[in-house]
C-alpha cells in the first residue's frame, strides 16, 4: 500500500487526502511524535480553559489525550471529509464537548478572534512545499485565517520541522504583522535524530506566534529561540539570526546522529551555547582513535580542559587532542573548552550540566546505563581572571586575563577575541607578597587557601621579566649566538631592531640581560603600548625606544636614508590581521623579497635577521623561504615542538655556517655568561635546547 504522493504539491490536494485517510484506515498518523513527545510544550503554552482549534487534526490522536487530561474546549478541522467522519465516530461517545468539522483552513467559517489557540501539527510544512507563487498565496491565505480567529493575546502553536523556507515564511509573516515570534525545540526531538532508523533527519520545533494588537509605525520585532524545555528563551536581534540559531540546533541534532551510528568522521567540533543568554559555553572537539581496542570500560570519556590552558598544543591543536585521546585509551574523547565571560561554578557543577548533552555524542555500540568518566588535568577547572578588557581600532576586541598554569603559578596573557585561541602575549606573573601574608594568616585560622589568593593583583609591577613564557621567543633570544664571541655580547654595544611589541617581553628580556644593547621596538598598534606599559610591566628608556608606526613604512624610511643605521638583530614578530591567509605571521607583505632587500640593507655585515613564521600553507612556505634565501644565502629553520611556529635565522655570509655541534656550544657559551650571580636567569631556559633542531635551508 503506498500511501506517498507522486509530488510534494499533493500535500495541498483535498483529493490526495481522501484517498490517503480511506487507504490507512482508522489507524493513527502522528506526524512529528505523539502526545507525550509534545507535550511538555504543549502544556508549556496552553491553558486546559483555553479555547483550542486544531487545524489539519487528521486523525492523529494529539487532539483525544489533550480532551482526557482536561483540555476540553477543542474544535478539530480538516479538509477531508473521510477523516473527519472516522474522527466524529471514534470520540462521540467517549468525548462529547470535542468537535470534528469538515473545513478549508484558508477559509474557514469561524466568527473573528473566536479561539485562544491554533494547533497545528505538520500542516503547515504539509501546505508550505515549496516557493512557488501559488503555493505562497495559499500559505498567506491560511496564516491570515489563522491571524483573523485568533482573539489577541491568543498563540498559534505550529510543530514544524522548521525547514529554512518554512521558518523564512512563517516568521517574516507573523513578525510583520507586529506579533511576538518564538521558536522552541520540542526536548525530545533530538532522541528521534539519535534512533537507529530515526524518524525524521532533523529536530522538531515549536514556533508559538503570539498575537500583538497592532501598533502604528512600530517596526520592532520580537524574535526569540528556546533550545531547552525549561530554559529561559534568549531573545534574537533579527529573523536572520533566528534562522541561523535554529540551523545551528539542527546541525547539532544531525551531528549527534551521524556520531551515535558511526566513528571516525574526522575532525569535529561544535559548540554548547547557555539556555540563558544563547553565548557559547563550552567548545567540543570529538575525537576517535580507531586503534583502540573496544572494551566494556573504555568507550567514551569527557576531558574537561583547565581554563586558561586550552591554546596549549596538547589541548588546542588536532594533533596534541589526537595524542591526548590516544594516551587515555578511549574509543572517543570529547575534549571540552570552558569559554571566558562565563561563570562555572566547579568541576561537579559542570559534570551536571554537561551529563546530558554529552551522551547524545556517545559512539555506537556502547553499553546502556555505562557509567562515562570525567577527566581533567589536577582534578579542577583551572582560574582564570579577567583583568582588562577593550577593543582597539586596529586589532579588535582584546582582553587581558590571569590563568594558573600546571605549577600552580600565575601567568598574564593577551587574548585578541578574533581569535581567541591564540595566545598574543604571555608573561609569568610574581607571587604577591601581600596574598602570601594573607594564607599565612589564613593558616592559622585553620582555614583552607582560596586558588585567587595566589593571584596577583597590580596591574604591572608583578611581573617576572626574567621569565619568557612563549617558545618561539626563547628560540629567538637563542639566536643571538649566532652573533659573535658569546663573552663579549654583554660588553658590546648591540643595536636592535624588533618589530611587533605585543605584551613586550622580547624587547624586555632582550633590554634586561644584555646591559649594553639599544633598543628599537616597531608597533603599528598604539593600544598594544598601553597595554605593554599598564599591564606588562613594559617601560621606555634611553636604551629602549618605542615607535608607533607601520613596520613596512618604518623600515622603508630608514633604508632610504643616505647614512643608514645598521643594526646587529632585527626581529620580526608581527601576526596578519587577516586570518583567511595561509600565512598568519608575518603579513606577507614583509616576506616580499623587495621588501627583504630593504632589511637587508640596514643589517650589519655580521648581524642576524630573526623572523617568527608561522605558515600552515606549505606551498605558501616554500615560496617564503625560498625569498628568503634568495636574499640572505645563510638560512637556519628551528621548528618549534607541538606548534606551527618556525624560527628562521637569516645572515648574509655562507661562510659564517656553523655546524649544530658548534653552534650549540655558542648556545652553551652564551647561557652561562648570561647565568651570572645577579642577573635573574630563569633555571628551566636552556638556550642550546632551543637550538638542537635547527637545520640550514
Amino acid at each position: 500500500m503506498n500511501l506517498l504522493p507522486k509530488s510534494s504539491k499533493e500535500f495541498g490536494s483535498i483529493d490526495y487526502w481522501e484517498r490517503f485517510f480511506q487507504l490507512r484506515g482508522r489507524k493513527a498518523f502522528e506526524w512529528y511524535g505523539t502526545y507525550l513527545d509534545l507535550c511538555g510544550v504543549l502544556h508549556k503554552y496552553i491553558k486546559p480553559r483555553e479555547k483550542v482549534l486544531v487545524i489539519g487534526c487528521g486523525n492523529s490522536e494529539l487532539s483525544e489525550q489533550l480532551y482526557d487530561v482536561g483540555y476540553q474546549d477543542i474544535v478539530n478541522i480538516d479538509i477531508s471529509e473521510v477523516v473527519i467522519k472516522q474522527m466524529k465516530e471514534r470520540n462521540a461517545s467517549r468525548r462529547p464537548q470535542m468537535s470534528f468539522l469538515k473545513m478549508d483552513m484558508t477559509q474557514m467559517e469561524f466568527p473573528d478572534a473566536s479561539f485562544q489557540v491554533v494547533l497545528d501539527k505538520g500542516t503547515l510544512d504539509a501546505v508550505l512545499t515549496d516557493e512557488e507563487e501559488e503555493t505562497l498565496q495559499q500559505v498567506d491565505r491560511m496564516l491570515a485565517e489563522v491571524g483573523r480567529v485568533l482573539q489577541v493575546g491568543g498563540r498559534y502553536l505550529c510543530v514544524s520541522l522548521a525547514q529554512a523556507h518554512v521558518l523564512k515564511k512563517a516568521v517574516g509573516h507573523f513578525s510583520r504583522e507586529g506579533w511576538m515570534v518564538r521558536v522552541h525545540l520540542v526536548a525530545n526531538s533530538r532522541d528521534q535524530v539519535l534512533e537507529a532508523e530515526p524518524r525524521f533527519p532533523l529536530p522538531v520545533f515549536a514556533f508559538i506566534m503570539t498575537k500583538f494588537r497592532p501598533a502604528p509605525g512600530s517596526g520592532h520585532q520580537i524574535l526569540e529561540l528556546c533550545a531547552q524545555e525549561q530554559g529561559r528563551p534568549v531573545r534574537l536581534e533579527s529573523a536572520e539570526r533566528l534562522a541561523e540559531a535554529v540551523r545551528e540546533q539542527q546541525q547539532y541534532a544531525w551531528l549527534c546522529g551521524q556520531l551515535s551510528r558511526k566513528a571516525g568522521l574526522g575532525s569535529v567540533s561544535l559548540d554548547l551555547c547557555s539556555g540563558d543568554t544563547g553565548e557559547p559555553r563550552y567548545t567540543l572537539h570529538v575525537v576517535d582513535s580507531p586503534t583502540v581496542r573496544p572494551s566494556r570500560d573504555n568507550h567514551f570519556a569527557i576531558f574537561i580542559i583547565p581554563q586558561g590552558r586550552e591554546t596549549e598544543w596538547l589541548f588546542g591543536m588536532e594533533e596534541g587532542r589526537k595524542q591526548l585521546a590516544a594516551s587515555a585509551g578511549f574509543r572517543r574523547l570529547i575534549t571540552v573548552a570552558l569559554h571566558r565571560g562565563q561563570w562555572y561554578e566547579g568541576m561537579d557543577s559542570i559534570q551536571a550540566e554537561l551529563s546530558a548533552r554529552v551522551m547524545e555524542l556517545a559512539p555506537a555500540g556502547m553499553p546502556a546505563q555505562q557509567q562515562v568518566p570525567f577527566l581533567s588535568v589536577g582534578g579542577d577547572i583551572g582560574v582564570r581572571t579577567v583583568r582588562h578588557q577593550d577593543c582597539s581600532p586596529l586589532s579588535g576586541d582584546y582582553v587581558i586575563e590571569d590563568v594558573q598554569g600546571d605549577d600552580r603559578r600565575y601567568f598574564r596573557r593577551l587574548i585578541f577575541l578574533s581569535n581567541r585561541n591564540v595566545v598574543q602575549s604571555e608573561a609569568r606573573l610574581l607571587r604577591d607578597p601581600r596574598a602570601h601574608k594573607k594564607r599565612k594568616k589564613d593558616r592559622k585560622k585553620q582555614r583552607p587557601a582560596s586558588a585567587l589568593d595566589d593571584a596577583p593583583t597590580a596591574p604591572g609591577q608583578s611581573i617576572d621579566k626574567s621569565y619568557l613564557c612563549c617558545e618561539h621567543h626563547k628560540a629567538m633570544i637563542a639566536g643571538l649566538a649566532l652573533l659573535r664571541s658569546p663573552e663579549l655580547l654583554l660588553e658590546t654595544p648591540l643595536a636592535l631592531l624588533v618589530v611587533g611589541l605585543g605584551g613586550g617581553s622580547l624587547p624586555l628580556f632582550v633590554h634586561d640581560h644584555f646591559p649594553e644593547s639599544c633598543i628599537e621596538a616597531v608597533e603599528i598598534d598604539p593600544s598594544m603600548l598601553e597595554v605593554a606599559t599598564q599591564w606588562f610591566g613594559f617601560s621606555q628608556s634611553d636604551r629602549m625606544k618605542v615607535h608607533v608606526a607601520d613596520g613596512l613604512d618604518y623600515i622603508t624610511s630608514l633604508a632610504g636614508r643616505e647614512e643608514r643605521p645598521h643594526y646587529d638583530v632585527i626581529m620580526f614578530d608581527v601576526d596578519s590581521k587577516d586570518p583567511t591567509l595561509g600565512m598568519s605571521c608575518p603579513p606577507a607583505a614583509f616576506v616580499d623579497r623587495p621588501f627583504l632587500q630593504k632589511v637587508k640593507s640596514i643589517l650589519a655585515p655580521e648581524g642576524v635577521f630573526i623572523l617568527n613564521l608561522v605558515c600552515r600553507d606549505l606551498g605558501l612556505k616554500d615560496s617564503v623561504l625560498g625569498g628568503l634565501k634568495a636574499v640572505f644565502p645563510l638560512l637556519y629553520v628551528r621548528r618549534i615542538e607541538g606548534e606551527v611556529n618556525e624560527i628562521l635565522f637569516c645572515q648574509l655570509h655562507p661562510e659564517q655556517k656553523l655546524a649544530t655541534p658548534q653552534l650549540l656550544e655558542m648556545a652553551r657559551a652564551l647561557e652561562q655568561t648570561l647565568r651570572k650571580p645577579g642577573r635573574g636567569w630563569d633555571d628551566t631556559y636552556v638556550l642550546s635546547d632551543m637550538l638542537k633542531t635547527v637545520t640550514i635551508v
